[in-house]
């Protein structure tokens, strides 16, 4: 197994995905890191100040003033009412929610990318990662080796499972050493919210409790590596299923970028709570956004992710094994 494993890491290689994935962070983030610094500086110079006070009662005014809009969703109004609380309670207990600094710069990058810039990496690593084997015509010389099919199997997927966990500890990497040029590379131990908790259009602060950043983005990253496992293992499955490269990341595309879109579009839709790609933002459970899905929760979040990864594992074993791929 370990042959094979080293065998697919280093198929991995020659293909230059990871080298893809790496060149893609280090464009990328630089520009993330310029737009923030750009709307920080923006909202100083337009409200006169550098104090995040201020700037944090500016955003509770300019979501009020959303709130009294008739084109505004009443699904949306409810969730713009529990972000002004959420704020609200930042400023009563004097907490800088966004202090600067490059592990905020990582925190953030975490919550905002997890829902599809991560998912979008992770379907370039796994897409093609059997049906390339089909498209090259090795899938022959391969199955020709005396090891039993689903050995050769696992071996790519344990190999997708390290690529995607490297994914995510070079986007903190990157996303330390190049944020901090500009934010500085203090804030470790900056003192981080959890336990924020929605009931309904309320927002349950009993939980709350302060939490070093360093341990938050632990977490952070820990919620994300489960989401982009699901992604992975899904797309996974289609690549079993699909001969054809362009069109197994062509349809983990598709999915991903619809799931976004739906939760956001459709939130009233019951069955959206049983769909993988709409459960992606598992840190809005940690950070304490209000979520734009009903009557969900992490361990729900995390069970319907896990149900999907298990399905998807089994059909892309038995397909695996009982397709006759050499015809």
């Amino acid at each position: 197994m370990t042959k094979l494993i080293y065998n697919e890491m280093v198929k991995m290689i020659r293909k230059k995905r990871l080298w893809v994935i790496a060149l893609i962070l280090l464009v990328l983030i630089p520009i993330f890191t310029y737009a923030q610094y750009r709307t920080t500086e923006n909202a100083i110079k337009q409200l006169g100040t550098s104090n995040w006070r201020a700037i944090l009662q500016q955003q509770i005014v300019d979501q009020q003033n959303r709130l009294a809009s008739a084109r505004v969703p009443e699904e949306w109004k409810s969730y713009i009412k529990l972000s002004i609380q959420q704020n609200q309670y930042y400023l009563d207990h004097d907490i800088n929610p966004a202090a600067p600094g490059a592990p905020t710069f990582v925190r953030k990058f975490a919550e905002d990318a997890v829902s599809l810039f991560f998912p979008l990496l992770v379907v370039i690593l796994a897409a093609d990662i059997v049906s390339s084997e089909h498209a090259g015509g090795t899938i022959k010389l391969l199955l020709t080796r005396p090891v039993a099919r689903w050995k050769i199997l696992l071996s790519k997927y344990i190999t997708l499972l390290f690529s995607v966990s490297f994914m995510l500890i070079l986007t903190i990497v990157f996303g330390y050493l190049l944020s901090g040029i500009i934010f500085g590379y203090d804030g470790w131990s900056l003192q981080v919210m959890i336990g924020f908790n929605q009931q309904g259009e309320h927002l349950n602060v009993d939980h709350v409790q302060l939490i070093p950043q360093w341990k938050y983005i632990l977490m952070a990253y820990g919620l994300a590596w489960f989401s982009c496992i699901t992604v992975a293992t899904i797309s996974f499955m289609v690549s079993v299923l699909v001969k054809n490269t362009a069109s197994s990341m062509g349809i983990m595309l598709a999915a991903v970028i619809s799931g976004s879109i739906l939760s956001q579009f459709a939130p009233n839709w019951s069955a959206l709570k049983y769909l993988a790609f709409t459960h992606l933002s598992l840190t809005e459970y940690l950070e304490g956004q209000p979520l734009m899905l009903d009557n969900v929760t992490l361990p729900f979040s995390l069970a319907v992710l896990t149900a999907w990864s298990v399905v998807s594992l089994i059909i892309a074993f038995v397909t695996f094994s009982k397709r006759d791929v050499l015809a």
